[in-house]
């Protein structure tokens, strides 16, 4: 899995202050009737510009603007802002008093914070319930709590390694992620600090252990980049050193106010440009965060580094501090919580299709909401005498609010919006396995499919998505990384007549009727299937490279297939793949690919049955039957339409033809011979996903798929 921009954090440290200890910006003491306290530092405008133009970079990606593909390193320049800032406080308060208090540093995160999280994450569960999603509603309200809980970033790394939930729209809670990164980060971190300046006497030796706490998670974060992209991306062991590079910077803020004014300039312009290098140069394909976060990060730091020395800043810090970058600072904060659930739900709230200028506008729409909410809001909470004094009320109130969500998360998936359905009708498994022509009685049903919902629909329309078969659960459906399948055997074990499922998710996904017969007919069932790897000898592309795990798994499963010497290989792939290799002639090339496989099958087992691909849905269908219950034909592809890849289907016919398999099109037993398919025959859903079967239309194909297997004398006098 590669970077996904979709994903990139909200700023979320001491915005809008311009003072790293939390102090109202604009000189203005919001809290004058309290004791004087400690000199505050002075402003940084070239620290909020930056939050501005991280902001603005970050924003401009999810809304599609061109050329800024990789506005998704603004999360990392927040990280690396607000590890400075909240470090740089942390240490004034030890300096002042030589220790630190955690619960006056929770009662200001939690103050900061959770007030508008909280009434963005309201928003967004009330965004749901009329407009999202039915079908995920149960999930974006687990993703609510989770957001509440600062565990969303886990859920979401260990999704990433979801084959199946791959295709499915971002979650309106999706950008709590990094809020979820940073709490974890302060969970930590002033501990260790404390800890620290207990037992440590020299100053510089005190930033000794979060060195190699950072140097630790920058060689994680690019060891995972590679293994596990997800856990890469989400995971607080691999973004700590970000934060932490932002710490390490606090520490040495002291010898940095004395840089030659020319080098502070410098070190200014570089981090802009690297900064700019990365939004402008990255796209979804970088390998994100591993060694390519380091220009973000680094470039974040020198801009930083560059505005503290002492005397007046130098022009590249006064650019960096103009007042519109300066006030985008201040709203950085409530602009990223709005942006992201308005640019979801929007337009499916419009009934408008996503584009540039509709994500510009609610992009616009979200400022405004941030000013708002700034105005209203967070400095009124932010900047109240009575919770400053009491940081016992404050951490208490930050625990309600936190409470707040997760209650309403839990009682909203208990009363989940309803989905209308129609009269109820036979079953379409029942219909098939007692007639006497399944083929025949299939063909029937589907030139005549259900225009509503049947209400005995089964399983229920919400949990087809989470319905999933046996290889899944054992998973023995390997994923992009791993090279070897485990040993999986259904049906009988001790069967002598081997059957063999071999290919890609589209392969797994006839699972349910080879398990039916493997155990009608004492089969033993062995099933090899790797995620998008195809059935093809070609290298292909995954992510931004080869994918030679898949080379590898083939060549492996190849070989076990051969000392197993089956009865019989039932054989499929999908029909989307890009060739490692330019192809000057995508038919020649990709046929002799299927061929050089199936004859090597055709060696090694009695018979070989190559599969087509079934034919692929327009969009999510079971996204548009929860919106069109009564109108399925809304939902129904045109047959015309449902081929995926025409060159790769009839490269597979022909690579199956030319080495002695046997070919079977699975084509009539989803589509009628004209017109649309259907997405519901009888009671069953046929797809679960925008290209899979659902588990249970495959098997109730059990009967169809056998009565072609019988054609190749297996199955007979049995």
């Amino acid at each position: 899995m590669t970077h996904t921009p979709t994903t990139a954090g909200p700023p979320r440290d001491t915005a809008p202050d311009l003072r790293p200890d939390g102090s109202p910006p604009h000189g203005r003491d919001l809290t004058a009737r309290r004791p004087a306290r400690a000199a505050r530092p002075p402003l940084r405008p070239d620290i909020q510009g930056l939050r501005g133009l991280a902001v603005t970079l970050v924003v401009l990606a999810h809304a599609g603007v061109p050329y800024v593909a990789g506005g998704y390193v603004g999360v990392d320049v927040f990280f690396v802002i607000s590890g400075f800032l909240i470090t740089a406080g942390l240490l004034r308060e030890t300096d002042r008093s030589g220790s630190l208090s955690l619960r006056r540093f929770y009662a200001r995160r939690a103050v900061r914070i959770l007030p508008l999280a909280t009434l963005v994450s309201l928003a967004t569960i009330v965004g749901c319930r009329l407009f999202a999603s039915k079908i995920r509603y149960a999930e974006f309200m687990h993703d609510a709590l989770a957001g509440a809980l600062y565990f969303v970033n886990v859920d979401l790394a260990r999704s990433g390694t979801d084959y199946l939930r791959e295709g499915s729209s971002p979650s309106p809670f999706q950008h709590l992620w990094s809020l979820s990164v940073e709490e974890q980060f302060y969970l930590l971190w002033p501990v260790l600090l404390l800890v620290s300046w207990k037992l440590i006497r020299r100053p510089w030796l005190r930033a000794l252990p979060l060195g190699v706490l950072c140097l630790v998670s920058y060689v994680l974060g690019v060891r995972e980049t590679g293994a596990s992209p997800s856990w890469a991306y989400f995971g607080p062991h691999t973004r700590l050193w970000e934060l932490g590079v932002g710490a390490l910077l606090a520490f040495g803020a002291g010898a940095l106010d004395r840089l030659p004014r020319q080098l502070a300039a410098a070190g200014v312009w570089l981090g802009l440009a690297g900064i700019a290098a990365a939004a402008t140069l990255y796209d979804d394909d970088t390998p994100f965060p591993g060694h390519f976060a380091l220009l973000p990060v680094l470039g974040a730091a020198l801009v930083i580094a560059g505005g503290c020395r002492a005397g007046s800043p130098s022009a590249p810090s006064r650019l960096v501090g103009v007042r519109p970058a300066a006030w985008l600072g201040d709203l950085s904060y409530g602009w990223y919580l709005w942006h992201w659930p308005l640019l979801v739900i929007g337009p499916v709230a419009l009934e408008r299709a996503a584009g540039l200028r509709l994500n510009l506008a609610l992009c616009a729409a979200a400022l405004v909401l941030a000013w708002l909410s700034l105005r209203l809001l967070e400095n009124p909470v932010r900047f109240s005498g009575a919770l400053r004094q009491r940081p016992t009320v404050a951490v208490a109130l930050g625990l309600g609010l936190s409470a707040t969500v997760v209650s309403v998360a839990v009682v909203s998936t208990s009363f989940p919006p309803p989905i209308t359905s129609a009269v109820r009708v036979p079953g379409l498994a029942t219909a098939l396995s007692t007639a006497p022509d399944p083929q025949a009685r299939l063909a029937g049903l589907l030139a005549t499919p259900a225009t509503a919902l049947p209400r005995n629909l089964s399983p229920e329309l919400t949990a087809i998505k989470a319905k999933r078969s046996a290889i899944y659960h054992d998973s023995c459906h390997v994923n992009y990384v791993d090279n070897r399948s485990p040993a999986c055997v259904y049906g009988d074990p001790s069967s002598t007549k081997v059957v063999v499922l071999y290919g890609d998710s589209h392969a797994a996904q006839w699972f349910p009727a080879l398990e039916q017969l493997s155990r009608q007919h004492g089969w033993k069932l062995v099933s090899l299937t790797k995620s998008s790897c195809k059935t093809a000898d070609i290298t292909t592309v995954n992510g931004h490279g080869p994918y030679a795990s898949c080379d590898t798994w083939r060549k492996d499963a190849l070989e076990r297939i051969t000392e197993l010497h089956p009865m019989l290989v039932v054989a499929t792939s999908s029909e989307v793949a890009t060739p490692l290799k330019p192809m000057t002639d995508p038919l020649r090339d990709w046929t002799a690919g299927y061929t050089r496989v199936y004859e090597r099958l055709t060696r090694s087992a009695d018979h070989v049955a190559v599969l087509l691909d079934t034919p692929w849905p327009q969009g999510d269908p079971l996204e548009c039957a929860s919106t069109h219950p009564l109108r399925l034909e809304k939902c129904e592809p045109d047959q015309r339409d449902a081929t995926k890849d025409a060159t790769l289907r009839e490269a597979n016919r022909q690579g199956a033809l030319r080495a002695g398999a046997t070919v079977i099109d699975p084509k009539p037993w989803l589509c009628p011979r004209s017109g649309n398919c259907p997405v519901v025959v009888g009671d069953t859903f046929v797809y679960r996903d925008d290209s899979h079967m659902a588990e249970t239309y495959a098997e109730a194909l059990t009967p169809v798929l056998g009565q072609e297997l019988r054609k190749l004398g297996i199955l007979s006098g049995q």
